[in-house]
């Protein structure tokens, strides 16, 4: 009975040689880059390329470790105009074989190192691929030279509230040389 892989570019653990790297090279096409980029909320997606190999680690643990290197463009976060933004990124997937993801417990701590995964028949480089692409595009991405502007609330008839107002420690500094400047006086 053959098992149908996730993906075209999947790789059955089975069929893994435990004594050598098994290298992948995935560049998607076209249709590909498209739908990728509605996925991930891009007006833009080229020049992606996806690069690395997957290796024994230990007697029953595997390693994927790549190189993810895409062009993207999507709006600017304060003024819509469009933003482009090259990514070249180190990815690195640890798949485990005795890899516990017991949620039951209420206060579960999330675990520290995020890029281990269990072990299941198959390790999928397009499905990191477009993981590690949504992690690493800016999530608020800003034209050149755009700045936030400062928000300013107040009643009418009442003197407004600033960003500088608020900040819990602005006057010390006015006060601590005040009183520098009584002290020596």
């Amino acid at each position: 009975m053959a098992m149908t892989p996730p993906s075209r570019t999947a790789l059955r653990v089975a069929d893994l040689a435990q004594n050598a790297g098994t290298g992948f090279e995935i560049v998607p096409d076209a249709a590909a880059l498209k739908a990728m980029a509605e996925m991930l909320d891009l007006t833009g997606l080229r020049k992606v390329r996806f690069v690395g190999e997957v290796r024994a680690q230990g007697a029953a643990d595997w390693l994927l470790s790549g190189k993810l290197g895409a062009t993207v463009t999507q709006p600017c976060g304060v003024t819509l105009a469009p933003v482009t933004t090259r990514i070249d990124v180190p990815v690195r997937r640890v798949y485990l074989r005795d890899f516990s993801d017991d949620f039951d417990d209420p206060e579960v701590e999330m675990p520290e190192d995020d890029e281990v995964e269990a072990l299941g028949p198959w390790i999928d480089p397009e499905a990191v691929l477009t993981e590690a692409l949504s992690l690493a595009v800016p999530d608020y991405p800003r034209a050149e030279g755009v700045a936030l502007g400062e928000t300013v609330l107040t009643e009418p008839g009442k003197a407004p509230l600033t960003d500088e107002a608020v900040r819990p420690f602005a006057g010390l500094a006015d006060l601590k040389a005040k009183l520098d400047k009584d002290a020596g006086e």
